[in-house]
């Protein structure tokens, strides 16, 4: 079969995305790929059909490398469910079940092979790929995640190094490696480490059009959760982002108690709990999942309506992954970040502690400005997080700023009172103090601690009364932010002078900020635990609704059956398609995407009962 042919028979759509069909022609006639793709592009497709169509062509299996066993579970579960055979190998088989998998893979009886970076590069998976190899039955490799093998990206794991050895054990053979996050050092780093720097590069474009972005200042971060939650997302699924385990779980139960469906998951939690909460959030409808970033690669649910970070991360390439975990189906999505003063101190500190080189801290710093730049910025948000990956776009008319431009006020003459204050601190005591009490002094607060050493007779005491404290704090975070003031984590987060605190205090540095937005709206009030919303894809009248929600509960059983996620068996949009065309027969179902030959064969009987009944 032709490319174009596996799409329709096999995946159940009629044309390729985007560059789909130019990588796929490319990987077909046995070239190397870099392909960065946004999340929910369909990347993987660019690998699963080259394969089955070199395969279909004698060149034999395709090794895909992932680093999650989540994901290889459910990926291979979809092929499957569209007639094509895939496995996997991983910890969660037994030795016997291993050794089933190998042996057919030597007979040739798979077209694709899910396996991690570790199990890859052992000497007795490398001996049998050679097996293969010798025999000309080694048709493809799809690194995906291939971000992972960068120091400079978001998720550096060292296993990928040692995935150089593809290169060199196993010349000819085609090679892809896919992501949807890396900058252009990034990109450069998975080239040079992968040795793929023959390879032709697909970048797609990284807009996210159906993704609203919105970044505010905190103020009661659980406040403006729930309010966002409640105001605009009331029964549907998304994704909480906190950076401790501890903050992970008390946010998971402040959620439940305002009767929000709500999963704690992190690292430290025990793998079978960890196990079921995914399972229950790939698996059921409107479950918000509250998490470390241990939760997220490979999440294919492409019906997470929102994804949410009560903590700043540490890049944009971060940021922008874990985002992009929403409106993978292409509907309507928010991505929502509180930011603060903290975020930035934490930050930083971890870079300035980390045991890294100079060159290292000096990157990561740059990466972490970025970010902030995004969040204090008063232009569009789209154009900055495109600008910071290479694309140039217009106002997306679609983000906070677009929608609700900020006020911007210069924070220049305030910057230079608190530079001024912290050098007359330091002179005057020989000590650093923390934030709080360098806003005390510069606010003319006489508190017991700026009596007990005196720094009320301080030049600066006072000269920033007409700043408010929230001021004064995005002031300091820009300084942070850009160097011009350090914060010691070795002498309780006391701030101290660099040299680009001389710039600042010279007048020769502009410090820019949107103005902070007065805390408004009244506590949400806490509702009972929410019921199944039923929200279709596209609008249907009020027969076709009965009909989609009789498919969704049939979907769930099937699911159930088959241990997999609902939108495996089939996605949102189809179920919707099918109730809008209320099918009398086997030929009314053919041409509705997400239907293929195998679907078809497996499903239409029960399809066509479930749309007659409802």
């Amino acid at each position: 079969m032709s490319p174009l042919q596996i799409l329709s028979e096999v995946f159940g759509y009629d044309q390729f995305r985007g560059p789909q069909q130019a990588i796929v022609d490319h990987m077909v006639a046995g070239h190397d790929a870099l392909v960065l793709m946004p999340t929910g592009g369909g990347k993987s497709l660019c690998y699963q059909i080259p394969a089955i169509a070199r395969q279909q062509a004698g060149h034999g299996v395709t090794v895909v490398v992932s680093p999650l066993i989540a994901l290889m579970h459910d990926q291979v579960g979809a092929l499957h469910e569209a007639g094509v055979a895939a496995a996997f190998l991983n910890s969660t088989l037994s030795g016997d079940e291993a050794y089933q998998v190998e042996q057919r893979m030597l007979r040739g009886e798979i077209t694709m092979l899910y396996a991690a970076p570790e199990r890859l590069t052992t000497p007795r998976f490398l001996a049998q790929l050679e097996s293969l190899f010798a025999r000309g039955q080694l048709s493809m490799f799809a690194i995906d995640e291939a971000h992972c093998v960068s120091q400079w990206g978001h998720d550096f794991r060292p296993e990928y190094r040692a995935l150089s050895v593809l290169h060199e054990r196993f010349p000819g053979v085609p090679r892809m490696a896919l992501t949807a996050t890396a900058d252009a050092l990034t990109r450069d780093d998975i080239l040079e480490r992968l040795q793929l720097e023959d390879a032709r590069a697909f970048v797609s474009s990284f807009d996210r059009p159906n993704i609203r972005y919105t970044i505010e200042e905190k103020r009661d971060s659980t406040l403006q959760l729930l309010r966002f939650i409640e105001r605009e997302h009331e029964g549907d699924a998304g994704i909480v982002y906190c950076q401790s385990r501890r903050k992970v779980e008390d946010m998971a139960q402040t959620l439940v108690d305002a009767g929000i469906n709500a999963l704690p998951y992190h690292a430290g939690l025990d793998n079978k709990v960890r196990q079921k909460h995914q399972d229950r959030f790939l698996r059921e409808d409107g479950i918000v999942m509250v998490a470390t970033i241990a939760f997220g690669m490979g999440i294919d649910k492409p019906d997470v309506r929102f994804v949410a970070h009560l903590d700043m991360p540490k890049n944009i390439e971060g940021y922008y992954q874990e985002t992009g975990r929403a409106g993978r189906d292409g509907l309507p999505a928010q991505a929502w970040m509180g930011y603060g003063l903290q975020d930035v101190v934490n930050q930083r500190r971890m870079i300035d502690e980390s045991p890294a080189g100079e060159e290292f801290k000096q990157i990561m710093r740059g990466k972490l400005d970025a970010l902030l730049g995004l969040a204090e910025a008063t232009d569009c948000r789209r154009v900055r997080l495109l600008a910071y990956f290479g694309e140039d776009s217009a106002p997306c008319g679609n983000c906070d700023n677009c929608l609700h431009p900020p006020a911007i006020w210069d924070g220049t003459d305030a910057a230079r009172k608190l530079l001024s204050t912290i050098y007359r601190i330091q002179q005057q005591s020989g000590m650093g103090f923390g934030a709080g009490h360098l806003m005390d002094i510069v606010r003319g607060k006489t508190t017991e601690k700026v009596t007990q050493h005196g720094h009320a007779a301080l030049s600066t005491f006072g000269l920033g009364a007409a700043f408010s404290e929230l001021q004064l704090r995005g002031v300091l975070r820009q300084l942070i932010a850009m160097g011009a003031v350090r914060v010691d984590a070795q002498a309780f987060n006391t701030l101290q002078l660099t040299e680009q605190s001389r710039a600042v205090l010279r007048g020769e540095v502009q410090v820019q900020l949107r103005e902070s937005a007065a805390d408004a709206g009244r506590k949400p009030k806490r509702s009972a635990r929410l019921g199944a919303v039923v929200k279709a894809p596209i609008t249907l009248d009020s027969d076709a609704l009965l009909r989609y929600s009789a498919l969704k509960a049939w979907r769930a059983e099937v699911a159930r059956a088959h241990n997999l996620p609902a939108y495996v068996i089939f996605h949102d949009a189809t179920l919707a398609a099918i109730a809008q065309r209320a099918p009398h027969s086997l030929a009314d179902l053919q041409g509705i995407s997400g239907i293929g030959a195998k679907k078809l064969e497996a499903y239409a009987e029960e399809v066509l009962r479930v749309v007659n009944l409802g």
